[in-house]
């Protein structure tokens, strides 16, 4: 039976998960954490064969972190499961060696089935994160720089990209304009731009927008 370890911010997504498979035949909800250092505790203690993980955990703050659990658990998978688009942070997910990418959106059944094809040995992705994959797999340099961003700062570049103003992305996700700004400031910073046009115009030749 395969051991999970749900690594998520909300109580409910973990009663919600736990009580789906309670009893299951082929998985057993073994612990959770709510934070980053509560898991790395929880996989130094415990034998788990999954982590099922919000890629907006407490505590990750980007792909280098998941990259770095892959690295020291060889043996536990690690499906992502969130609300963050497959097509904003999947291809580095996936490239970092995560298993599975699954979208919050979809349904337990769904879920359990693509638990069970990576207990198989399978990696689980779709056709438009091939795409993404095949993109970033053509430079070893875009790929250094795709993998400097954190999700939240993807999640910024690809509204500036739509023509929205810091305070409209304050908003929408539910963050101070200032916070916004820093965000704006560290994209700048990590591609190496001066301003906005060549950091949007960048960002579309890394193929992050």
């Amino acid at each position: 039976m395969a051991k999970i370890c749900i690594a998520d911010n909300f109580p409910v997504v973990v009663q919600g998960i736990g009580s789906y498979f309670k009893n299951h035949p082929e998985f057993e909800i073994s612990s959770h954490a709510s934070n980053l250092k509560d898991l790395l505790d929880v996989l130094h203690l415990k034998k788990i064969d999954i982590i099922l993980m919000d890629i907006e955990l407490t505590g990750v703050s980007s792909i280098r972190d998941i990259k770095a659990l892959v690295k020291d658990f060889p043996s536990t998978n690690i499906v992502i499961f969130t609300t963050v688009s497959e097509k904003m942070y999947a291809p580095t997910a996936i490239k970092a060696g995560v298993k599975a990418y699954v979208n919050k959106s979809s349904s337990l059944k769904e879920l359990e089935s693509t638990l069970r094809k990576v207990t198989e040995g399978k990696t689980v992705f779709s056709d438009v994160v091939r795409k993404q994959i095949e993109l970033l797999g053509r430079g070893k340099k875009k790929e250094r720089l795709y993998k400097k961003l954190s999700t939240r700062e993807i999640e910024v570049l690809r509204y500036l990209n739509d023509g929205k103003k810091n305070k409209e992305i304050a908003e929408i996700l539910g963050l101070d304009e200032k916070t916004i700004s820093t965000y704006k400031l560290r994209l700048l910073a990590k591609l190496s731009v001066t301003n906005l046009v060549d950091l949007l115009s960048k960002a579309k030749t890394l193929d992050i927008i």
